[in-house]
């Protein structure tokens, strides 16, 4: 049976999520402090960029089934079910910011408090365990003047979308996970997912929580286990997508191909975060993690061993090829592309860059915070297309996976340098005028 849904942050998480359950039938309601997201999805338009999400966002605002507000009170009033998507970014010292997941869960109580249906809460944000129990649920209580379990439910709800693949991820998840602490709760959030093949897992809150953080260190792990093996690899002279290929085909213990491929760091909104915020609790329990710990350096030496390449070159012209972390789409929030840029710029380069999904006039959010805070003269160094990039470099940098990057070698000069941090050309090797970042 369809549920009314209201969705907490329009973000990347909250964009895909209410897309999909609109599409499955669910009168959803997108809820944003954004008026500009607001606006973006009422015109009919996704928040983000991404293949298949904006035509989907457009059908379901025209069948009236997604819509959005700033007002929270209303959009809790007029649903069953609130799905909490707001952002937990990093604090300084690897610890997760939670001020925006507090904001809401106290707003949401105190809609509750003139609330006499059933209204459950999932947080379907990423916390590390004990956030829902110990935070969020006392702050329902407080706000609500209710109890929890016997006048509303609380439920967490880890999603497992990957950027560039959300919607797809959305309909073959490998599970679907629901940390509730009574029936009724669990069996409203998996009504959500009714259509859905996958298994339902019901369990309870930390243990919810935590599964999205076993998932997200072990993908870290594997892309820096990958990477490593790569560099010796390329230091002994031996192919070593070759060597990960035959690796990759035990999987029996070997587990899963997916991100063991040699290539440039990992980066975007969740691995690093919650390899950082994972440690950080690890520390405060006193428990060593050095895997955890070693993931994030050998992270780090990925993006220096790129500079260095770049510095081996010479060159002081450099053109960049992709600024996102993730070819197809424009997030740019901790993509290890615009920390090589930073570095670059650091050390008295000139750069030009192209990114085709990334734009001034596009760019919202807390996407364009991140970027205009790291790099503040950001856009004075986009150009408009591949041709100007590769005319302005000596060396050029490709940093992610876009097709379009693939077909450079044509425009190349006489002598100028390629550094490859996606293996762009294949099975290509490095040579005198072309450097992949392993192999």
């Amino acid at each position: 049976m369809p549920s009314t849904v209201s969705v907490f942050g329009l973000g990347y998480v909250g964009c895909v999520s209410a897309a999909c359950l609109a599409r499955e039938g669910h009168r959803v309601v997108g809820v944003d402090v954004s008026a500009s997201k607001v606006d973006t999805v009422r015109s009919g338009n996704a928040t983000i960029v991404e293949n298949g999400i904006g035509e989907l966002v457009g059908q379901m605002v025209a069948a009236g089934r997604l819509s959005a507000t700033t007002d929270v009170r209303q959009a809790v009033l007029d649903t069953q079910i609130s799905l909490v998507c707001v952002g937990t970014p990093s604090q300084a010292n690897g610890g997760l910011d939670l001020a925006y997941v507090r904001r809401v869960a106290s707003q949401i109580g105190e809609a509750l408090r003139e609330k006499s249906d059933w209204h459950v809460v999932v947080i379907r944000s990423t916390v590390l365990p004990g956030t829902t129990a110990e935070v969020v649920i006392p702050l329902l209580e407080q706000a609500s003047g209710k109890r929890a379990g016997r006048d509303f439910g609380v439920a967490m709800n880890p999603e497992f979308l990957r950027e560039g693949t959300s919607i797809r991820d959305f309909d073959d998840p490998p599970f679907t996970v629901i940390g509730a602490q009574d029936e009724r709760t669990a069996a409203t959030v998996a009504s959500l997912y009714g259509s859905l093949s996958a298994p339902v897992r019901v369990v309870p809150l930390a243990v919810a929580e935590m599964v999205k953080y076993a998932c997200n260190s072990f993908h870290g792990l594997k892309v820096a286990f990958g990477n490593e093996i790569g560099s010796i690899c390329k230091a002994l002279n031996v192919d070593s997508h070759e060597v990960m290929r035959i690796f990759c085909e035990d999987t029996k213990l070997n587990i899963a191909p997916t991100y063991l491929r040699p290539g440039f760091a990992f980066g975007g909104s969740c691995l690093p975060k919650d390899l950082r915020a994972l440690s950080h609790r690890a520390r405060q329990l006193d428990v060593e993690t050095p895997v955890l710990q070693a993931a994030l350096s050998s992270n780090e030496t990925q993006i220096a061993r790129a500079y260095e390449m770049v510095r081996a070159t010479g060159s002081r012209r450099v053109g960049v090829l992709g600024l996102a972390f993730k070819a197809g789409t424009d997030d740019l929030r901790e993509s290890p592309i615009v920390t090589l840029v930073e570095r670059l710029i650091g050390k008295g380069m000139q750069l030009a860059i192209y990114d085709g999904h990334v734009s001034k006039a596009k760019l919202i959010g807390s996407n364009r915070e991140y970027i205009e805070h790291e790099i503040p003269h950001i856009w004075s160094l986009m150009r408009g297309s591949v041709d100007e990039v590769v005319e302005f470099g000596d060396v050029v940098v490709i940093g992610n996976g876009t097709p379009e990057f693939r077909r450079i070698e044509p425009l190349l000069r006489d002598g100028q340098v390629v550094v490859d941090l996606v293996r762009a050309f294949g099975a290509r090797t490095s040579d005198r005028t072309y450097r992949g970042v392993a192999w």
